[in-house]
């Protein structure tokens, strides 16, 4: 699969070259430029790691975490303190990890971005559910915090088990939301796992719903080759078919799909820090896209705070763009979203998105990817699943080979992909 990667990749770039990533960064960023990005912040710590998760993350050590968060806010003021101004940009969003751990940290960090930034769209924080709590809940909600996402996974016993994950009491949860006003609710859940029917994925989107949810997110299990995980995936066959039922069966109850995996039934109520023309990232493993570039901080704890300190950017690798492979990467993560407008393709690159990919257009269309409507192209059931199906092996041919390399080097030289 691999191969077909590569070659999608050169048609649609129409060059042989691969992505390049180098050691070389800017210490000056030109977000100036670029038009309301959004903002994301890393929060590497957890209190169990789970065997199957590929994010940047160690074990939560309070002197490690203050040290941490000291320099989290040294970066943000060594960056935002390039503009003269304060930049409008969409939201904000915590990652981890577990953010929800740095709760009382949480307000501090968002001070200090709010003194660079003006957010227009909102704060999130992702939460394990052991963090659904009046004490934590309430340290967000002074702090700002309008959007919640909490990781289930799963609500019942056979796939927690599988997870490595503790039991959720679901009421309890519902009783605790219940007590508060955040404009989002967000359960993540993993599906495409062995033996999981659709009659198990239904169960688990009913119960968050029922338990204070406005939001779900049915993430595709995926096998990185550097977690611990033995859980094996189901077959491209019996996913699809999942996808599809769990698919007709949200539509049919009214909710709104937003993405490829994630469907509401509040017209509010929304989670994604990817769909995004320009991001900022700070902390560990945070990445950021400006116009013509897309740069990663390094993974390691230890050097990026070393970093911050000789007042240095944490950057690991940067890579500059061609027009080309702009474009793709725009396509790619706006098509996230199930809709590509051809008027913000022209109004982002100055050129009509037919005239780049005119044949591209009309083959998905002929083979019932997606459907076309007064410029606005949207992913069919079947698109969806192809989306899906290839961000897969894009995460593996690409994102594992990345991440791979720089869990073991802070800085590594440079990587091709």
């Amino acid at each position: 699969m691999g191969f077909f990667i590569n070659l999608t990749r050169m048609w649609l770039t129409r060059t042989w070259k691969p992505f390049v990533f180098h050691d070389a960064y800017d210490e000056t960023l030109p977000y100036a430029q670029c038009r309301k990005p959004g903002l994301y912040v890393h929060i590497p710590f957890c209190k169990r790691i789970c065997n199957f998760c590929p994010y940047c993350k160690v074990r939560y050590e309070e002197k490690t975490v203050k040290k941490y968060i000291s320099a989290l806010i040294r970066e943000i003021h060594m960056v935002g303190g390039q503009s003269a101004e304060k930049t409008e940009v969409t939201s904000l969003y915590f990652g981890g990890g577990t953010p929800a751990l740095a709760a009382e940290y949480l307000g501090e960090i968002i001070e200090a971005l709010r003194s660079h930034f003006i957010i227009t769209e909102g704060i999130g924080v992702e939460l394990h559910p052991d963090n659904v709590t009046p004490e934590v809940l309430t340290k967000l909600e002074e702090a700002g915090v309008t959007k919640l996402s909490i990781g289930i996974q799963s609500f019942q016993k056979k796939y927690q088990d599988i997870l490595g994950r503790p039991a959720v009491d679901a009421e309890a949860i519902r009783e605790i939301l219940s007590q508060y006003s955040f404009e989002t609710v967000s359960m993540d859940f993993i599906f495409a796992l062995p033996t999981q029917t659709y009659a198990d994925l239904k169960a688990d989107i009913d119960t968050a719903f029922l338990s204070g949810a406005n939001h779900i997110a049915i993430y595709p299990f995926i096998d990185f080759c550097f977690t611990e995980s033995t859980v094996q995936a189901l077959p491209k066959k019996e996913k699809r078919a999942l996808l599809d039922r769990i698919t007709d069966y949200c539509i049919e109850k009214g909710y709104t799909r937003n993405s490829i995996w994630t469907f509401s039934n509040a017209p509010q109520a929304g989670y994604s820090s990817m769909t995004r023309d320009y991001f900022l990232g700070f902390g560990c493993s945070a990445a950021t896209l400006l116009k013509d570039s897309f740069k990663i901080n390094t993974f390691s704890i230890d050097a990026y705070c070393k970093r911050i300190a000789e007042h240095k950017l944490p950057t690991s690798l940067t890579i500059r763009f061609t027009r080309r492979q702009r474009m793709i990467y725009y396509l790619f993560w706006t098509a996230y979203s199930t809709c590509v407008r051809e008027s913000d393709f022209e109004q982002f690159f100055g050129v009509p998105l037919r005239k780049m990919y005119g044949f591209e257009l009309k083959l998905a269309s002929r083979l019932g990817l997606m459907t076309e409507q007064d410029g606005v192209y949207r992913m069919t059931k079947k698109g969806a699943f192809y989306y899906h199906h290839y961000e897969n092996y894009y995460t593996l041919a690409y994102i594992e080979k990345m991440w791979g390399i720089l869990r073991k080097e802070a800085f590594p030289k440079s990587i091709r992909l």
